[in-house]
């Protein structure tokens, strides 16, 4: 059996929802539209994926399977479409700080008629830009979620500490984490959250604390109000080529090879 991946995707839209009303008005289309091609979906899976009650709408067993499988499954149809419309283009993650010039020219040259761009990634969508699609491999920087992801380990870095340029450490040679205690870390994670490495040192350089970045992210946004002292004690950042498991492709293995070259 062919999956429609049309119907899958007003499968999802109406568990999501889980009312076709609100699914309707999202995917703007008629109700009695919508359910008749659930209906019709059911039919051909040969399996009832809601409970429609006067209390509302709720997955079945088999829907609540279908809906953890079809997340995964969109976006890959979702990052195929957007390679095959970029077929003569090789996009390359990085994140801030890394300098992929010279591997990028090394590709571009070895391929004149290949057009090799690269896009800027941040802690939040290093990964997520390889999942849907946007970058064929990326430089990330690590931890990451590497389900679904082939990995290969690159170099690793030294963190260093950001402060502002009038705070007790700021004359250091370098120190340890120790001499950190009690100094508020301000960390990509912090609720309202900081989208950037420039948000971060903004928050660094008007409301004090300190911020832990791999050095070359540190050097690359140097400004005269924030210096940074070299961490002795703390584990070095890994950086890491990645790219999705499912996708074996012979500029992917070149560009890796590149890479890991140096």
């Amino acid at each position: 059996m062919d999956l429609d991946l049309r119907k899958l995707r007003y499968f999802v839209a109406v568990a999501e929802h889980l009312g076709f009303g609100r699914a309707a008005e999202a995917l703007h289309i008629a109700q009695p539209v919508l359910s008749r091609q659930i209906r019709a979906f059911e039919a051909e899976l040969k399996v009832r994926l809601f409970e429609r009650s006067s209390k509302g709408t709720t997955l079945t067993p088999a829907g609540t399977q279908l809906l953890a499988d079809a997340r995964p499954l969109l976006a890959q149809a979702s990052a195929l479409l957007r390679r095959v419309g970029a077929a003569d283009t090789f996009t390359i993650g990085f994140m801030p700080g890394l300098i992929v010039t010279p591997a990028v020219r090394v590709l571009a040259s070895r391929h004149p008629g290949l057009r090799v761009d690269v896009l800027r990634t941040t802690w939040e969508d290093q990964v997520e830009v390889i999942h849907d699609g946007r970058v064929d491999v990326s430089y990330v920087r690590l931890p990451v979620a590497l389900d679904g992801l082939c990995c290969v380990p690159l170099f690793t870095e030294p963190r260093v500490a950001v402060v502002p340029a009038t705070h007790r450490l700021a004359g250091k040679e370098s120190v340890l984490e120790a001499d950190l205690s009690g100094e508020r870390r301000v960390q990509h994670t912090d609720p309202p959250g900081f989208r950037s490495v420039e948000e971060k040192l903004e928050h660094v350089a008007m409301h004090g604390g300190v911020a832990i970045l791999p050095l070359s992210t540190a050097v690359f946004y140097s400004r005269d109000d924030l210096v940074h002292v070299p961490i002795e004690d703390i584990a070095p950042n890994e950086v890491a080529l990645a790219w999705a498991e499912h996708r074996h492709t012979p500029l992917i293995a070149e560009f890796s090879e590149i890479a890991r070259q140096g």
